[in-house]
This record gives C-alpha cells, structure tokens and sequence, in this order.
C-alpha cells in the first residue's frame, strides 16, 4: 500500500485523537518513502517549533529507517551515529516522535508528531501509524 492523502489524513486524525486525549496540542507531519511531506497539521496551541520539529522526525524516520527515539539512543557521544544530527543541513532529528511507516517489510513513509514530552510525541506518534492500515 502506498502512502497516499487519503492515508496521511486518516493517520493525521488518529493522531490528533490521541493528542486530544492527553490534553497536549501538537503538530502532526506524514511523508512519503522519499521523505517527501504528503500532509501536516498543527493543532490550536501548538507550539511554533512543533512544526519544523514535526516534519523532520518524519523525514528521519525514513532517511535513516528507525525511530527517532532509538536514533537518539546510538547518537550520543560515544555510540556509532554520534553526530548524524549535523547531516542534511541539520535535518535530521534525534527526539521520540518520529517513527517509519512500513507496508510489507518496506518503508513507504514516515510519521512525526511534536508538542509534548518524548512519551507523548510517541504515544501520539503511534496512533498515528497504526491508522495506516485501516
């Protein structure tokens, strides 16, 4: 299944949903498997840096196919991907929030959700991805 509008917007709503939920007004971002932006939406009250942050998780959930919250485990000083943060003109983000989306063992977009703490970027973030199937 390819990521289409109607798909973003349906995986947008589930997000928004859990966001509503836990009371933390956040921006939701859907990209394609080229990391390509499909849709984006930022709730009232979100914060202003919700935006980029938002998009860029998904961008680096595609570009390096994991989480972005286990990113973040292998970037710190010491571990392998310390310093991949500096690639892609400072693209790529190592916050929770961003995680690939996978159709039949293949990454065919990427979700990333900002506002919150990185338990509610990811909670968020999850319910998003599970609305792609249905």
């Amino acid at each position: 299944m390819a990521m289409s509008l109607k798909t973003a917007l349906r995986m947008i709503s589930a997000a928004q949903n859990k966001s509503e939920e836990i009371g933390v007004p956040m921006c939701v971002a859907v990209v394609d498997g080229g990391g390509n932006l499909i849709a984006q939406h930022c709730m009232d009250g979100a914060m202003l840096i919700s935006q980029t942050l938002s998009l860029n998780k998904a961008y680096t959930s595609v570009a390096t196919t994991m989480a972005t919250g286990e990113l973040a485990k292998y970037s710190q000083p010491g571990q392998p991907f310390y310093g991949v943060h500096t690639c892609n003109f400072g693209r790529i983000t190592i916050f929770a929030g961003g995680l690939p989306v996978l159709d039949k063992g293949g990454i065919v977009g990427g979700i990333g959700v900002s506002g919150g703490s990185s338990e509610q970027d990811l909670a968020v973030a999850d319910a998003g991805r599970n609305a792609f199937g249905n």
